[in-house]
């Protein structure tokens, strides 16, 4: 069985307030969710109006296919326009 986590930091310009922030986080979260099938939810920097930190995971048994589901969800989130990733951190964990 194979985990793959992926750990994106994005920012989010021209946000001013956490109420901004919690409707684009939220929409990402459900639009991403509903196309990969993947677990995903806001881990990190709760409390900053212009930085969120998203992780992703998905399990499987092909290193390859986890790795690019992961890829292609943290491309899409970029695609969506409304933040733009200042880290992507991706671990395969084999167990």
């Amino acid at each position: 069985m194979v985990v793959g986590v992926c750990r994106l930091t994005l920012h989010i310009p021209e946000n001013r307030s956490l109420k901004g922030k919690r409707k684009v986080v939220k929409q990402l979260v459900e639009r991403t969710r509903n196309r990969f099938s993947v677990a995903i939810a806001e881990t990190d920097l709760m409390d900053s109006h212009s930085k969120a930190e998203i992780g992703i995971t998905t399990v499987g048994n092909d290193r390859r296919v986890i790795n690019s589901v992961l890829d292609k969800s943290a491309d899409f989130v970029e695609s969506l326009g409304t933040t733009m990733i200042l880290d992507r951190e991706i671990e395969l964990i084999s167990i």
